[in-house]
């Protein structure tokens, strides 16, 4: 019997081991970094795991949730909003760890891109959880204060080290809009032979990136697309229903707005619908409609309310009630009350709360 006893322990302690390996190795790296932070005090192993660059690149390339957000009003420094405090944050969320004070203006699976005030602009790619940051060198052409500038980092198993694209559509002399991109492997900028045609205004901070395609948001519900590989563009008709924001679902690009109690989201089925045939019965978008109950946070959702779009992707629908500001999860169907003072034309930039290295 004791001897039976003896066989029974060491067998619950070796299972015991395998769980703790198993959680070390393949789970931990799809946890945001202020979880895995105050994971390090769990015993020696972990911390010593979690403190190695292959784990930081592991975690980079696995943890993609949309964990808060950046945001900005003026002349203030930043400020971070985390979906859920105990899990996402940044340790200085004004980043002045940046040699100068900045604006907010793009962000890309953990890397944000921030613009500085002095002398020409300069624009910083930075990790908010690391504080590690770079000065890009200065663009050729002139991007302005407020430049439509989107962030594209994919994160690769094949690289430690972030490679990112910054794209920049900035006004050209030609009544157009002409692209600069700036490439991490190369560390230069570059304007391509592009240029897109029209009086339609491009919307600063808008633009989004899905599937190898860059999309802004222009004047009177207009979407202005760029292939990245290809450096050609085009111009998309979209009629929203409300202030509406862009985003990726799916690897597709999304337009998600909210009127009343109800959130559309309209995916774009095909970004080539300019080439095809006449008549050919394909659809451009595609769409759903979400009805959402504000009244356990007496919120009154009526024609006159103050009502907006921030942020959507295959998780989460962020939006503006009155001066509120609120998250709506698309699988649970739940809300979640985020801010109770968000002003109207305050900045926002969503955030992935990730430890890639730049």
């Amino acid at each position: 019997m004791d001897r039976g006893k003896c066989k029974f322990f060491g067998n619950r302690n070796k299972i015991v081991m395998d769980l703790n390996e198993i959680i070390r190795e393949h789970a931990l790296p799809f946890l945001p970094a202020k979880s895995l932070f105050r994971c390090t005090g769990v015993c020696r192993d972990w911390k010593l795991q979690i403190s190695t660059p292959f784990f930081a690149h592991n975690q980079s390339v696995s943890f993609h949730d949309m964990s808060g957000f950046f945001s900005q009003c003026q002349s203030d420094p930043p400020s971070f909003t985390p979906l859920n405090p105990m899990a996402y944050g940044v340790p200085d969320p004004s980043l002045s760890f940046l040699p100068e004070l900045v604006d907010i203006i793009a962000s890309s699976n953990g890397l944000l891109c921030c613009q500085g005030r002095t002398r020409y602009n300069a624009y910083y790619i930075c990790n908010p959880v690391t504080k590690h940051w770079k000065k890009l060198p200065k663009p050729t052409a002139d991007h302005g204060s407020d430049p439509a500038v989107v962030l594209v980092f994919e994160p690769s198993l094949l690289s430690f080290v972030a490679e990112y694209k910054l794209v920049c559509a900035f006004p050209s002399e030609l009544d157009g809009y002409e692209f600069e991109i700036y490439s991490s492997v190369e560390g230069s900028w570059r304007v391509t032979g592009e240029i897109c045609f029209g009086d339609r205004r491009v919307v600063p901070r808008s633009g989004v990136h899905a599937d190898g395609i860059i999309y802004w948001q222009t004047m009177h519900s207009g979407i202005m697309a760029f292939d990245l590989q290809m450096e050609r563009s085009q111009l998309l008709s979209h009629y929203g229903h409300g202030k509406s924001a862009l985003g990726a679902m799916n690897r597709k690009l999304c337009s998600a707005s909210i009127v009343g109690s109800k959130i559309t989201i309209d995916v774009l089925s095909n970004p080539y619908t300019n080439t095809m045939q006449m008549h050919s019965g394909i659809k451009t978008w595609e769409t759903k409609v979400l009805t959402i109950n504000l009244d356990a946070t007496e919120v009154v959702l009526d024609s006159s309310s103050l009502l907006g779009v921030l942020f959507v992707n295959d998780d989460v629908v962020v939006f503006r009630a009155g001066t509120k500001l609120f998250s709506y999860y698309l699988k649970t169907q739940r809300i979640m009350h985020l801010l109770a003072e968000f002003a109207e034309k305050k900045k926002f930039v969503a955030y992935v709360n990730s430890l890639v290295e730049i």
